[in-house]
């Protein structure tokens, strides 16, 4: 799988996130390097399962459109067999 590449200033932000979590949550600091690295390992670790779930969720939404459009087929059917008396 591809590696997920994010903009500048989203990593910058998650950064910052991964850095006030750790002050907050744990009362440890850490620098922006080691706050980076931890970000692209659970980048890379995370990213299987989480486009797995998506691909999962797509195919659920597909299947469900498809099954609304078949039974809109079916209802704009014409009767082709006419009964004789």
């Amino acid at each position: 799988m591809q590696i997920i590449k994010l903009p500048r200033e989203h990593m910058e932000q998650m950064i910052g996130n991964i850095q006030q979590f750790f002050e907050l949550e744990r009362s440890e600091t850490i620098g922006a390097i080691a706050a980076e690295q931890l970000l692209d390992m659970m980048l890379k670790e995370l990213a299987p399962y989480v486009y797995n779930g998506a691909i999962n969720d797509a195919r659920k939404a597909v299947l469900e459109k498809m099954q609304t459009l078949e039974d809109e087929l079916y209802a704009l059917e014409k009767p082709t067999m006419t009964k004789r008396s």
